[in-house]
């Protein structure tokens, strides 16, 4: 038998490290490391599940929790007969993670001609790696939105908001206003009543992965509270008709501007207010102030000879005349110190209902220099002039006029018929109700009224009346505003035109001519006030240039309210207004 060979013996003690005895503190020193690094791990363990538990709690969420904001449906803005003025519908926000999105991906091309931006426009906004949140583009349509979706780009999302709307356009511009892309008014009734239209956010607490979806809900959802509506005192048919007409007259004059206001003489409410040049709430690019600017509220000017009323009705009231006192107008020129007032041309002796009549610059004079200067500030002060119009809008302006002390003997006269002093359109229909509402000056609204307003008396019933019957007289043959007469209503009202301001004087060929008045007359339900800035084509008087558009304008809004007319035959129209003294 053969023998199986052994395995060669190993001899461990040829290798030293292998021979020498290990100490048995160092295998106990390495347990005991060991031991206290578990220890340290479950020590750590506890702290962060138990002790500091709170604390990792939100830093967690300061990464992963977000608070969604649940934004609120903006209230609508009806005018007095509920039809919609503004409105919010649903539009989707694009928005991106840059790190996330590929910049070389082909659909992103499609993605900036969906969006109407140039492609270097884009690549721009997605160019910081470092961004987890850039705005690519707010309140897009949602045909737009669909097809952005179905790009299925990574990295780009949507987001839901809400977009205003006005269904009016730029008839209403200046009465609505606009909001901006958060939803906050900006101009208009959106910004005068942003608090009320706002409604109130809600909220909802969210975990969301790394690329924005939500995955978990930790807290309860917070509804929103929308808006409530907001009923104006406008009426969208008087306010387009007002505008259609005013924009008529500008275009035709080739004037600057114009403005117009129209108000319920037996609620105060204000049925139109218009302005051209006015904008497209609904696409507002390249807009400058010229478009933007309120006129009927922001703007002040001289307002020349509509101040007469309201000098004659002093006199009136005080006892100094009758409306059928003569006075010696002749030889159409008064003297004021080194100063001369003149007539457009000499009447000779006029009655005082001929003086509104003609628009004596002489008589109205010879008129005022009767009386006090605190007299006629009062009465102006009264009538609203110098004072900030009682309305809640944004912009409205006060006027001027200066305190009486300082009137020196030319200024009284000149102020006697409208220059010296400054007012707003707004202001000047405003105080116009005063001859309207047999005496009595009544607040004004934007907001729809329930009742009738309660005025404050100004004048006295007896003369307010003799008075509106002299303006009667000026839109009839042989007035300075015949082309003021409307088909089926009788009228009254005052011209007005004015050099304009320019400096420290007065431009020798810029005008601004107005016309303001009331209908019908017995019975007056409305007061409609017009003007037109630097008429440019030949024309220039108060009675040429701004009465058509008051005439046309009061037709129409009284035919909307229902209002009967007083006339059985058609009224005598001339063709040529009288030349108006200014």
């Amino acid at each position: 038998m053969k023998r199986r060979a052994s395995s060669p013996s190993i001899n461990y003690s040829a290798s030293p490290l292998l021979a020498s005895k290990t100490p048995v503190w160092r295998s106990k020193f390495i347990v005991a490391v060991l031991a206290l690094a578990f220890a340290g791990l479950g020590a750590r363990a506890a702290y962060v599940q138990v002790v500091g538990n709170d604390f990792f709690q939100r830093q967690g969420e300061v990464r992963f929790a977000r608070t969604l904001e649940l934004p609120a449906n903006r209230g609508r803005i009806l005018d007095r007969n509920g039809l919609i003025l503004a409105s919010s519908v649903v539009a989707q926000s694009i928005w991106a993670i840059p790190e996330d999105v590929d910049k070389a991906d082909p659909k992103l091309k499609a993605l900036a001609k969906l969006l109407e931006m140039p492609y270097s426009a884009l690549k721009k906004r997605l160019v910081n790696e470092d961004k987890t949140f850039v705005w690519i583009k707010r309140q897009v349509d949602a045909p737009i939105a669909k097809e952005i979706a179905a790009l299925g780009i990574k990295g780009i999302y949507q987001r839901r908001e809400y977009k205003r709307q006005y269904p009016e356009g730029e008839a209403s511009a200046h009465v609505v206003g606009f909001t901006n892309v958060e939803d906050r008014g900006q101009e208009g009734v959106e910004l005068a009543f942003n608090k009320q239209l706002s409604g109130r956010n809600g909220s909802r607490r969210v975990i969301k992965d790394r690329l924005g979806r939500v995955v978990e809900d930790v807290r309860d959802v917070v509804p929103p509270v929308d808006g409530p509506d907001l009923q104006l005192s406008i009426d969208s048919k008087v306010q387009y008709f007002a505008y259609q007409k005013l924009r008529e007259a500008v275009e035709k004059h080739k004037a600057k501007a114009g403005s117009v206001v129209v108000l319920d003489a037996q609620s105060g409410e204000v049925l139109a207010l218009a302005n051209y040049p006015s904008f497209n709430p609904n696409k507002r690019v390249n807009l400058t102030g010229e478009q933007l600017r309120n006129r009927v509220l922001t703007d002040s000017f001289e307002p020349g000879s509509t101040m007469k009323p309201f000098t004659i009705m002093l006199a009136l009231e005080k006892g100094l005349v009758t409306p059928n006192t003569q006075i010696q107008t002749a030889p159409g020129r008064i003297s004021i110190g080194r100063n001369t007032i003149s007539d457009s041309h000499p009447h000779g002796v006029l009655t005082v209902n001929e003086i509104i009549q003609k628009s004596s610059n002489v008589g109205t004079v010879k008129l005022a220099m009767q009386m006090q200067p605190r007299e006629m500030w009062e009465t102006f002060a009264q009538a609203g002039f110098g004072q900030k119009p009682q309305i809640h809008f944004p912009g409205a302006v006060a006027g001027r006029l200066r305190p009486y002390k300082t009137w020196k003997p030319i200024e009284q006269a000149t102020m006697s018929y409208g220059y010296g002093l400054s007012t707003s359109l707004f202001q000047l229909a405003q105080a116009y109700t005063i001859f309207a509402r047999d005496g009595e000056l009544i607040p004004v609204s934007l907001v729809k009224n329930e009742a009738p307003a309660a005025g404050v008396r100004v004048f006295s019933a007896k003369n307010a009346l003799a008075v509106r019957k002299m303006l009667e007289m000026a839109t009839a043959p042989g007035g300075t505003a015949p082309l003021a007469q409307t088909m089926g209503y009788s009228v009254g009202g005052k011209t007005g035109t004015a050099h304009k301001v320019e400096g420290k004087g007065y431009a020798a060929n810029k005008y601004r001519s107005w016309f303001v008045g009331l209908a019908p007359v017995d019975a007056p339900r409305i007061v409609v006030a017009v003007m037109v800035d630097e008429p440019s084509n030949g024309q220039y008087f108060g009675g040429l240039v701004a009465a058509p558009v008051f005439s046309e304008t009061v037709q129409q809004t009284l035919r909307i309210l229902g209002v009967q007319p007083d006339m059985t035959v058609k009224p005598q129209i001339v063709t040529e207004a009288v030349e108006e003294s200014f």
